[in-house]
């Protein structure tokens, strides 16, 4: 009897040694931001969503895809403008897997595809304006790159989210071309507003000198004003000019 019982719990020892292999075996865990596809018998059969799943080895085959947004960052692309300018310009790509099957089954490797093709929709996109549209309208060059490869990776269940260019390196001598264009431009200006300044100011002096010219006495106070407000200034030394009304007064005293 005893022999029996020992039996027994080996039995239920073994029986539950064999169900923990088995749930190592069968068990596969999908993450919340991964998508399972299952393979049976070399067929694609179903994608399945996060959590355990069960998977039949030999039989069946379970690949995970990343469906997160990855962001690539586009290396250092020598291209020339529409004006036959050599820049260099760098980017990052945002997309995301939209479809796990079409992104695992349509494209060998997502990642590398959607990085190459990114490049040369770059340089070609460069090449289709000039420079100072380039530097002008960023946003609207890189929305143009978003377009195009967001459309060439629709069949391979890629969703482009945002493209954005970080960077656009310009030749030393453009930039020194560029930065003397600047000073001049800052000079013109600066030259056009003293000029019309200088315009404002005359024309206000034409106006007082016709307003003093109208009223008798008003220069001779003008004089003494100015001279009241050099005077407050111990410092200063004052010499008085006399003007040529009190000059010519004096001469009809004297002819008198």
């Amino acid at each position: 009897m005893a022999e029996f019982f020992g039996f027994l719990i080996f039995l239920m020892i073994a029986g539950g040694f064999g169900l923990i292999v088995a749930f190592f075996v069968f068990i596969r865990q999908i993450n919340q931001y991964e998508r399972g596809l299952l393979f049976t018998m070399g067929r694609f059969s179903a994608i399945r969503l996060p959590g355990w799943r069960i998977v039949i080895p030999i039989l069946q085959r379970l690949h995970k895809v990343d469906i997160r947004t990855k962001a690539v960052d586009v290396p250092d692309q020598d291209a020339i403008t529409k004006d036959n300018v050599s820049v260099r310009v760098n980017a990052v790509i945002y997309y995301k897997v939209a479809s796990p099957d079409k992104a695992f089954l349509e494209v060998e490797d997502f990642y590398y595809a959607t990085s190459q093709l990114a490049q040369t929709t770059m340089r070609n996109a460069v090449g289709e304006v000039s420079l100072d549209q380039l530097l002008a309208n960023r946003d609207e060059v890189a929305k143009k790159i978003m377009t195009i490869v967001d459309e060439a990776t629709d069949p391979w269940g890629i969703d482009v989210v945002s493209v954005e260019l970080k960077h656009i390196e310009l030749p030393e001598g453009l930039k020194r071309t560029m930065a003397k264009q600047a000073e001049a431009e800052r000079e013109k200006r600066a030259t056009i507003i003293n000029s019309e300044g200088e315009v404002i100011a005359a024309g206000n002096l034409a106006q007082a000198a016709a307003t003093m010219a109208k009223v008798p006495g008003a220069l001779h106070l003008r004089t003494l004003n100015s001279i009241n407000d050099i005077a407050s200034d111990e410092s200063n030394t004052v010499v008085f000019a006399v003007p040529l009304e009190v000059l010519r007064a004096v001469e009809g005293l004297i002819k008198k």
